[in-house]
């Protein structure tokens, strides 16, 4: 929906001929909070998303990291990374339609894992939900949280590249094709495209080996 014709969040009428970048400007930062914000939390402490056997999964309460400050950081996260995209395409309707869609399903699926939780952890888990938000981060005290874990970058990269390949490629597809000011030749923006997804793809495929060999392991030994 990126590419569909839409109505701007930000038009040339309104903003000057330097319109574009406040889309851009306001999309990445946006959208590289989101990545962020999950990077940090997978390479703190870590939760079993998606669940397991397609049912809903824990095997303790995750009180640490990340989720010391925000209930479910990791769908926060893909939320702003959606929204940021959505900003940096311009786009009032996957902005008005997208979000508003992930939203109502974010929202189904933490009621699903709270039933649980609660059913599962009893008292630990209401105790839990009193002191932290179910959506929005409280920062205080976070840099002390940062301090005092070790950051594990090997977790991050391999439960994460997936969804870094398809929101790179996103990006750029965002910026070659929606942007002519970049670059207006039609030939020249697919290969430029090509060379890109064709290196992320390396990437990408480098580091699928490496988990699947089991040359790269999340153990922090």
């Amino acid at each position: 929906m990126i590419l569909l014709p839409s109505p701007p969040i930000f038009s040339q009428g309104q903003f000057g001929s330097n319109y574009y970048l406040y889309p851009i400007l306001t999309g990445m930062l946006v959208t590289f909070s989101g990545e962020i914000i999950r990077g940090i939390t997978i390479g703190l402490a870590y939760i079993i998303r998606g669940g397991k056997d397609k049912k809903v999964y824990a095997e303790k309460l995750v009180t640490e990291g990340i989720f010391r400050h925000c209930r479910n950081p990791l769908y926060v996260g893909n939320i702003l990374m959606l929204l940021g995209v959505g900003i940096l395409a311009n786009s009032a309707i996957y902005v008005g339609i997208v979000i508003p869609f992930f939203l109502f399903i974010y929202q189904a699926i933490v009621l699903a894992e709270e039933n649980f939780l609660r059913n599962k952890f009893g008292a630990d888990f209401d105790e839990y939900c009193s002191q932290v938000n179910r959506w929005m981060i409280d920062f205080t005290g976070i840099s002390d949280t940062i301090r005092g874990m070790q950051f594990n970058y090997k977790r991050w990269i391999l439960k994460e590249y997936n969804t870094l390949f398809i929101w790179l490629v996103g990006i750029t597809t965002v910026l070659l094709f929606k942007y002519p000011v970049f670059e207006s030749n039609r030939y020249i923006k697919i290969y430029i495209f090509g060379i890109t997804v064709i290196a992320l793809g390396c990437v990408y495929g480098y580091v699928r080996y490496l988990k699947k060999s089991r040359k790269m392991t999340d153990s922090m030994l």
